[in-house]
Order: structure tokens, then sequence, then C-alpha cells
């Protein structure tokens, strides 16, 4: 099983290192010292962190249509760039560590509303996938 480190937990997560220990205090994220003596937790850990961590953004109501849509992925985040013309805009979010950029229609941008500082969620359909491993 994978450790991770407590400052890759945060870059993961999208959190401060100082977030995770506390998480790590308050024992929502079980870790323990490594041979070096640096504060470990497990990856399925993290992964089950990680979920909880979305399921609370739904609870929340960041994302009131997640429970409604066929799409199962979705990032909720803040719009931080609108760019547009009369016909297209470029709308790009920061969904935790993810930056999502979309092209949609200024039409589109208009009528939802979205602008700088604006919640939103992009919802991503599609019938392919292509992952990267990280470098060995």
């Amino acid at each position: 099983m994978p450790h991770l480190r407590i400052s890759q937990v945060a870059t993961l997560l999208g959190v401060s290192d100082d977030t995770v220990r506390r998480w790590v205090d308050q024992d929502r994220l079980p870790a323990h010292r490594d041979e070096a003596n640096r504060l470990v937790a497990d990856g399925a850990d993290v992964a089950r962190l990680a979920q909880d961590l979305a399921a609370d953004l739904d609870r929340d109501g960041l994302d009131p249509g997640s429970h409604r849509r066929s799409a199962r992925n979705h990032l909720t985040g803040i719009v931080t760039r609108v760019v547009s013309d009369p016909v297209m805009s470029q709308v790009e979010l920061q969904c935790g560590a993810n930056r999502v950029v979309s092209l949609i229609s200024t039409e589109a941008v208009n009528e939802l509303g979205l602008q700088v500082g604006s919640v939103a969620t992009a919802v991503i359909k599609a019938t392919n996938v292509g992952l990267e491993g990280a470098p060995e």
C-alpha cells in the first residue's frame, strides 16, 4: 500500500499541510511515522477521506444538482476567469487543486450569470477518458 507524506496529501486534497495535520490530530485521517520518522498516511485512507470531503461538498449545497444528473464526473469550484467574444466564451474554474476550462456559448455564460467569483460545477461526460500514471 502506498504511503503519502502530509505535503502530498495536502496537494492531492487541495488544502494546506496544517489542515491535514489537524485532521490527523482529530483522528479524521489515520497516520503514522515511517522509517525516516516522517508522518505518512496510507493511500487508501487518503482516498476514503477524499470521498468524504466530496460528499461533504454535496451536503453543504455547493452542488445542489449532484443527485439529479446522470453524469458522475462533476467538479464544483469557483470561476477564476471569463473571456468572451460575441459568440463563444472561455470559462476557467478552480476546483480544489484542479483547473477546469470550458468553452461554452456567451449566451450560456450570460444566462448562468457566470463571472469571476461565481460558484459553478463542471459536468464532464465523455466516451473516452485518457489517464497518465505518475512518472517513475
